[in-house]
């Protein structure tokens, strides 16, 4: 058990909440971050119904001044920041080049990217101040492993983008002993569905038939949440201390298909 702090974004759901809940059972104290209140607060609730500790954050990942305030409330009531778990994140638009609009290209790039950037720009300070600590990206095997989802140019460029900013920040951060890396799921059930609009998918899907699915380990079916959360967990923690840089691809196999 621990007595760190880990902050977690988009913890309302999802890959996010079940990292917030995983980190809480090991004892971590969880700034669970979000923009909707309500479920930021279920999350909260489950933490402090099974014991642990944790904190109600709500803000917008993508507003520099939310954010700021998010991670200064968070170190104000548990004294400290050891662990981040940047997460949050939409689908987007996904649809042809010349179809994409600028204001739909902009969106997912300001939640996905810059909603990255200002959580490490907001919580790197804090780990610094901690003498150290870690660092996990959620990005995707989308833009890292494969590259076939239809019209998904703008939410591939996001994650591709943010395992560059993984690699690169290894280094930098390296002599404050603060470890960053990405875990890239593959097709996992959850809610980010709901932030996805699909557009002309026959002018950019590419027919493919799957053998037996298209997730090899699970016999096709999408893999779960939890699988994602203790691979966090895992990076968060002293097991992982000589991983550094490195996405890790929570996949199932079915980056290899593709």
């Amino acid at each position: 058990m621990t007595s760190s702090v880990a902050l977690v974004t988009g913890a309302g759901s999802g890959i996010g909440k079940a990292a917030a809940l995983a980190l809480a059972k090991e004892g971590y104290k969880v700034g669970a971050l979000g923009h909707t209140e309500d479920e930021i607060s279920s999350t909260v609730d489950a933490i402090l119904k099974a014991g642990g500790e944790g904190l109600a954050l709500h803000a917008d990942i993508s507003d520099e001044r939310q954010m700021d305030g998010a991670v200064r409330q968070l170190v104000s009531e548990f004294g400290g920041l050891h662990v981040v778990v940047a997460n949050a994140g939409i689908n987007g638009v996904w649809a042809p080049i010349d179809d994409l609009q600028l204001s739909e290209w902009n969106k997912t790039i300001s939640v996905n990217l810059t909603g990255t950037f200002l959580t490490l720009r907001a919580t790197v300070p804090e780990l610094k101040r901690s003498g150290g600590g870690s660092v996990v990206v959620v990005s995707s095997i989308n833009g890292t492993r494969t590259f076939t989802t239809p019209g998904a140019t703008a939410y591939t460029a996001t994650k591709a983008a943010q395992v560059a900013m993984v690699q690169q920040l290894a280094l930098e951060l390296a002599r404050h002993h603060i470890r960053i890396n990405a875990v890239c799921p593959g097709e996992i059930e959850s809610s980010i569905s709901a932030n996805t609009s699909l557009r002309k998918e026959e002018e950019t899907a590419i027919p493919v038939v799957w053998p037996e699915g298209q997730v090899p380990i699970t016999g096709g079916r999408p893999g779960c949440s939890e699988a994602v959360a203790d691979t966090i967990v895992f990076l968060a923690s002293e097991k992982s201390r000589h991983i550094t840089g490195s996405p890790i691809w929570v996949d199932g196999g079915q980056g290899l298909l593709r």
